[in-house]
């Protein structure tokens, strides 16, 4: 009896002994979760019983160079509503379908859904949302957002670009520099209890959003507004499809203007279009997205090539009957009767063709293409705009005679307009291939720059001595040949014409285009204008040159003033 009594006590300590573990070791865990963890646990209970809202953060703005802002924010509101929270369902679908001018079956839908938030209308006037907010509905909630803002509408549309309802960059600069320009959004916490209805003894708790940081580009407002005039008024004088205008610095790839008419309104980018083919067409920026043959223009690559490889010089003797035959083909020179006797100095101011077939074939395939490949012109320009297109240009092995004649005077491959300004630079600036760019410094909120863009330029394209006898010879052709209606009174102009046809050839279809420099003897500006399908005359010479010398008259003068020669 007395072993059993001792068998019972044993196990009665025993048992007391786990039970006092199991005590302590709860104890130990309440008192480690109340005082180390008890900033882990409150956050938790707070997530539980919080409800966030966005607040959308200002995106930097994008400034031309000299600080006029093109593209900012424009204060709005969004209207949102918490189930739970809403106390009189009826009056607050009657006052938002009311004020908001929506369909109330609609807004009845949003208001009766059993959600956290409902969102009813994004992108309320301030004004409107003011309305809204001082009837103190309960469960609706007016939230401060900005939208995008374009203060000078189609403006440079192109190039800026737009955004979406998520304030996110779609094309141009807006998307190219999305992550410079776009803010880090905010929140708006909430308390609510067990039912999500807002504990109003609690208030709200805000994280502030940051803004985005301000880009600074190469575009100036005046010379993109005036480019702009032109292109429209040349496009509506000859019915043309559209019309593109260039303007940049040849010395290191700045550009001041870039028009491609016709344009959009970016603070509504979707109107006008009715299919996604219609908003791809409305937005492609023919400068940079859109190749074609340069014709003529392009002579300016193979008399640079001629010279120096020197298998021409500008005082050889040729002579132009009107054509020339290469193997089975004709090719027929712009004056059907010939230029007769010229030097190779006249034949770049008349722009002979027969004479450039002569040299292109001199140089050959292989030096043709090496050289083509020297300049840059198998390689994307590196423009900092999406969508760049690459050049069409035939393989080396696939050059024949025909082919190397034709690609003399600038037919049989395609390039895009900015790869011609940036092929052109390289001759007339002393050989350096530039990088076009629009981007030129980015800077925080508080306007301290925090970034400073930087482009390299690839040397020895050509040699400072073919360069400077290439802008003699431009400067003649628009003193004394083709380009004459580019002339600017008190000015030195250089440049070359360029017609060229469109696919299939023989449909009537012309590319008319001039591409010009000043000052001539030490370029400070180039700018090239193409005319798209012109009706009537469509001779580069006698349509697009004038648009350039209109230009250059109105241009030249603010430069010098503005002081952008230096640097």
């Amino acid at each position: 009896m007395r072993d059993f009594g001792n068998k019972v006590r044993k196990k009665i300590i025993l048992l007391s002994a786990v039970f006092s573990l199991c005590l302590t070791g709860l104890a130990g865990r309440t008192i480690y979760l109340m005082v180390f963890e008890s900033a882990y646990y409150s956050k938790m209970a707070r997530d539980v019983h919080e409800r966030e809202r966005d607040i959308k953060a200002q995106r930097g703005e994008i400034l031309d160079r000299n600080g006029n802002v093109l593209a900012g924010n424009k204060p709005v509101c969004t209207i949102s509503v918490i189930h739970n929270q809403i106390t009189d369902e009826e009056k607050v679908i009657d006052t938002l379908t009311s004020i908001l001018k929506l369909d109330r079956e609609k807004v009845e839908k949003r208001v009766k859904k059993v959600s956290s938030i409902e969102r009813i209308m994004s992108n309320v006037d301030k004004e409107i949302a003011d309305k809204i907010e001082a009837l103190s509905l309960d469960g609706v909630k007016v939230d401060e957002d900005y939208k995008r803002y374009y203060p000078y509408g189609m403006l440079a549309s192109k190039v800026l670009g737009f955004t979406g309802s998520d304030n996110q960059g779609i094309i141009g600069l807006e998307v190219k520099y999305d992550d410079v320009l776009r803010g880090q959004n905010g929140k708006i916490l909430t308390t609510t209890d067990a039912k999500g209805r807002e504990v109003s003894s609690q208030g709200e708790r805000r994280v502030e959003p940051v803004k985005g940081n301000t880009l600074r580009t190469t575009l100036d407002l005046n010379i993109q507004s005036y480019a702009d005039t032109l292109a429209r008024g040349v496009m509506e004088a000859k019915q043309a499809e559209g019309v593109s205008i260039i303007v940049m610095r040849p010395d290191n790839g700045e550009i001041y203007a870039m028009v491609d008419i016709p344009e959009f309104d970016p603070n509504h980018p979707f109107e006008g279009a009715v299919s996604e083919n219609d908003l791809n067409a409305m937005w492609r920026n023919r400068c940079i997205n859109d190749t074609y043959e340069p014709g003529s223009a392009f002579k300016v690559f193979t008399a640079a090539a001629a010279l120096s490889h020197e298998v021409t010089t500008v005082s050889e003797a040729f002579h132009c009957p009107g054509y020339v035959v290469v193997e089975d083909r004709r090719i027929k020179c712009h004056k059907t009767n010939g230029h007769g006797s010229e030097t190779f100095e006249t034949a770049i101011m008349n722009s002979c063709n027969p004479v450039f077939v002569t040299v292109g074939l001199r140089l050959g395939p292989e030096r043709f293409y090496d050289t083509f490949q020297k300049f840059g012109l198998l390689e994307k320009t590196g423009i900092d705009l999406p969508g760049e297109a690459a050049t069409i240009m035939h393989k080396k092995d696939a050059i024949g005679q025909v082919e190397l004649a034709t690609m003399s005077f600038g037919q049989s491959f395609q390039i895009t307009p900015i790869q011609l300004c940036t092929m052109v630079s390289s001759v007339i600036n002393g050989g350096n291939r530039v990088v076009p760019h629009v981007a030129m410094e980015a800077s925080d909120v508080s306007g301290n720059s925090i970034l400073t863009y930087q482009y390299q330029a690839k040397k020895g394209i050509v040699s400072p001595e073919i360069s400077a006898e290439m802008r003699r010879l431009l400067e003649k052709v628009v003193a004394e040949g083709g380009g004459a209606k580019a002339q600017v009174a008190g000015f030195r102009i250089g440049g070359k014409t360029a017609t060229s046809q469109t696919l299939p050839r023989n449909s009537g279809r012309y590319i008319s285009s001039f591409v010009g420099f000043a000052p001539a003897d030490d370029p400070k500006v180039l700018a090239l204008c193409v005319i798209y399908t012109p009706k009537g005359i469509y001779y580069g010479g006698q349509i697009a040159a004038p648009v350039v010398a209109r230009l250059f008259e109105n241009i030249l003068p603010y430069l010098e003033r503005m002081n952008y020669n230096e640097g």
